[in-house]
């Protein structure tokens, strides 16, 4: 038997266009597995590294709040989140969202700057 590859990706842009670039800095990748109630909010943040998200299972819609964008993403999908625009999420299924994040970050940081709404 032998081992299959199957590419899910292959993009230059993030998913609102801002182009993909490698830095020239040491980097640490942490993978990390969400799971979020159906109809669950993600606050309003943005993310100062690269991140990257898989669908395993469920829904997610994203609004940007700096370009007035809305993707909904899949269960099988692959996104490549935006850098340092302001976004929330939703998990939209009918059931849970189980999603892979992959984040690149200068070592020892965090990958998430969560935003105050004025609320």
């Amino acid at each position: 038997m032998q081992a299959t590859v199957k590419e899910i990706l292959r993009k230059r842009t993030t998913l609102s266009y801002q182009p993909i670039r490698l830095s020239d800095q040491a980097l640490e990748v942490v993978a990390s597995l969400y799971t979020i109630p159906a109809g669950a909010d993600l606050p309003l943040h943005r993310h100062p590294f690269p991140r990257y998200g898989y669908v395993l299972k469920g829904e997610l819609t994203i609004y940007n709040e700096d370009t007035g964008q809305v993707v909904h993403m899949r269960e099988g999908q692959f996104g490549v989140e935006t850098i340092e625009q302001r976004h929330r999420g939703r998990s939209t299924g009918s059931g849970p969202l189980t999603m892979l994040v992959i984040d690149q970050v200068p070592p020892g940081m965090e990958n998430v700057e969560m935003l105050d709404t004025g609320m």
